[in-house]
């Protein structure tokens, strides 16, 4: 091998003998090495390196690392270099554009008209009509990429129409999903059709796809009970209607929470789960083969082996399939074709990048909040995507919003339904890193605004009530993420929320300052009309003092002549009663004169004294008890040996 000289190759002829003639060149610089050197170097054979560098065929990314790396050349830029070779190559390829369709559906489901390119899950298929033969009332569980959607549309719903069982022959078949409001969207289709001629017996079919969202969108606890409600009404044969959902598998607990629905599945679900070997490979191959394409050996045993290892990875599979379909030689998908893609784990990133990168700043930005609008943040369970109306995208009339919406469509990575817009396949969320960056640096944003979403909705259909508007904590919160500067995530109607909210808690702190001032206002007018009353009680307290004073001055005065001892004794006490002109002058009168007798009636001294209205009787108040003084200008009678005593 060594001394047979390499057929030239025309570095114009096109990429493929481009990179040949690199690879020579690159050998040549480092020195002219042998075949066999290169191959003790680089680990593979000396026939499959030099074909690598003949030009008939582009090599597998491998082979040309390693016969890069072999001759001293840059790792990085070679792989850079392959990658550019196979898509110069895919480039010469026909497009979807040009009238060629992909046997794969990438990111977006199988349709009931993909049927004839669904296959590898027949045996699923026949289990599920099974299942509805026996009950009712059934679910299929699987996890996130199972192909739970695709099995329903394009397995079950054909089987189901082609079958020649009366009573599972549908009179007609329903599919619907959920969302945010599932017993008020949805009622209306929970009924029976109206069986046809001969079809008397016949039963309606309701398929629930994406079930889970019972969970995730709808948030009125009750609504979400009346629509279960709704759909276990099936149990009955009377009912003339068959019921199947189809749950993530993550979600079975869930589904347990309503006790009518987990006794209805305790016998009546089945699982979705991993294809087996025969079946990937039928998924691989059975669908180029349909369109008159071939996949090389070696790629089917690839993806058979890393599909077999990454549950769930059905999307991923399908998509790679398409990226390899765009990048086929000739009616061949190939293994060179399937690593330009990025393999398996890498093309959903490489798309998705592949469209962004292409996106002007403000298209990124568009493309960002349209994104993030269509993700409910797990709470406890993985993220999902959010199907949306168009009109809550914001910004939905500008051409940016509309140019980015394009994009991911033509990409397969958006689907557009009439007015709803919805991501691919969950898968893209977990598959591309940046948009998997964006969720975890707004995780707490997105919570509040998808509440935020909810609660303006709920406002505009009871008729902007204040009630339903946020307040304290909820408004405080919202306001922190989306109260500043004017915020694009918003759509008119929650900034319209938003604004009422803290229009109405303006209002109410006014009205909690003005009720605040009248209070106290009043409390302060009864603080002052108790100090008014208190004074006037005193005042008439203190005239009944005076006036008593000068009554018992009188009495003193008109007995300052006969009795000048009571005549004192009253006098002190009106001074004490209320020191008045009156009793002042009285007790200097009887204080001028001597007194005849001592009282001593009792060992207690007297507290009061007082004066008969007709003055003949006088009477004491001692401390304990009271005492009669007899008649008026004779001594009471002396008590137990004390007598009276004169001065």
């Amino acid at each position: 091998m060594a001394g047979r000289r390499e057929v030239p190759v025309d570095p114009a002829a096109g990429p493929v003998q481009r990179f040949a003639f690199e690879l020579r060149k690159l050998r040549a610089e480092s020195g002219g090495i042998t075949y066999r050197t290169l191959a003790r170097r680089a680990g593979y054979s000396v026939t499959t390196l030099s074909q690598a560098a003949a030009g008939q065929q582009l090599p597998t990314l491998p082979v040309a690392l390693a016969y890069a790396g072999a001759c001293g050349g840059d790792l990085a830029e070679w792989e850079a270099r392959w990658k550019r070779a196979v898509e110069e190559s895919a480039g010469a390829q026909p497009r979807p554009e040009n009238g060629s369709v992909a046997p794969y559906r990438g990111l977006t489901r199988f349709e009931t008209g993909d049927s004839a390119l669904f296959f590898g899950r027949e045996q699923l298929t026949a289990d599920l009509v099974d299942l509805l033969r026996r009950r009712r009332f059934a679910a299929v569980f699987g996890p996130s990429g199972s192909g739970k959607s695709s099995l329903l549309r394009a397995g079950l719903i054909p089987a189901l129409r082609q079958t020649q069982e009366p009573h599972l022959r549908p009179a007609a078949i329903r599919i619907l999903t959920p969302g945010e409001h599932p017993a008020r969207t949805h009622a209306p289709l929970i009924a029976p059709a109206v069986p046809g001629a001969g079809s008397a017996e016949a039963d309606t079919f309701l398929i629930v796809d994406q079930f889970e969202e019972v969970f995730t969108l709808c948030r009125d606890a009750a609504e979400r009970a009346r629509f279960i409600d709704l759909l276990l009404a099936a149990r009955e044969p009377e009912s003339r209607l068959r019921v199947l959902l189809a749950v993530r598998g993550d979600f079975y607990g869930r589904c347990a929470e309503h006790r009518d629905l987990a006794a209805a599945l305790r016998d009546a679900n089945l699982l979705a789960g991993a294809m087996n070997p025969a079946e990937l490979r039928a998924a691989v191959v059975k669908p180029a083969t349909a369109a008159g394409l071939t996949v090389e050996r070696a790629l089917t045993n690839r993806l058979v082996k890393e599909v077999a290892d990454a549950p769930g990875g059905l999307p991923l599979l399908s998509h790679a399939l398409v990226e390899t379909w765009r990048r086929r030689r000739g009616k061949t998908l190939t293994m060179a074709g399937y690593e330009a893609a990025g393999c398996m784990a890498g093309a959903i990133a490489k798309t998705a990048e592949e469209v962004y990168g292409r996106f002007t700043e403000h298209q990124a930005a568009a493309a960002r909040r349209v994104l993030l609008r269509l993700i409910a943040p797990g709470d406890g369970t993985p993220d999902t995507r959010r199907p949306v109306a168009r009109a809550e995208l914001p910004g939905t009339g500008r051409e940016d919003t509309a140019q980015v919406l394009e994009a991911l469509a033509r990409a397969r990575l958006l689907t557009l339904d009439g007015d709803t817009i919805d991501i691919a396949h969950e898968a893209l969320i977990t598959a591309w890193p940046r948009l998997r960056g964006w969720i975890e640096d707004d995780r707490e944003r997105l919570r509040v605004h998808r509440n935020l979403t909810e609660a303006a909705h709920t406002w505009q259909e009871l008729g902007r009530e204040d009630g339903a508007l946020y307040r304290g904590s909820r408004l405080a919160a919202a306001q922190e993420h989306f109260g500043g500067a004017p915020c694009e995530d918003l759509t008119d109607l929650e900034y319209a929320f938003l604004d009422a909210g803290r229009d109405h808690e303006q209002k109410g702190r006014r009205r909690y300052r003005l009720v605040l001032t009248a209070v106290f206002t009043a409390l302060c007018l009864a603080l002052v009309a108790a100090g008014l009353a208190v004074g006037q009680w005193q005042s008439a307290v203190t005239a009944q003092h005076l006036a008593e004073s000068r009554q018992l001055a009188a009495q003193s005065g008109a007995l300052l002549d006969s009795q000048p001892d009571l005549a004192a004794l009253l006098a002190v006490h009106a001074y004490r009663t209320g020191p008045t002109r009156e009793a002042t002058a009285a007790l200097y009168a009887a204080a001028a004169l001597p007194l005849r007798k001592r009282l001593v009636n009792g060992t207690e001294p007297v507290q009061a004294v007082a004066l008969s209205p007709d003055g003949r009787t006088r009477h004491a108040r001692r401390r304990r008890k009271d005492a009669d003084l007899g008649p008026a200008g004779r001594p009471a009678p002396a008590h137990r040996g004390h007598r009276p005593q004169r001065q």
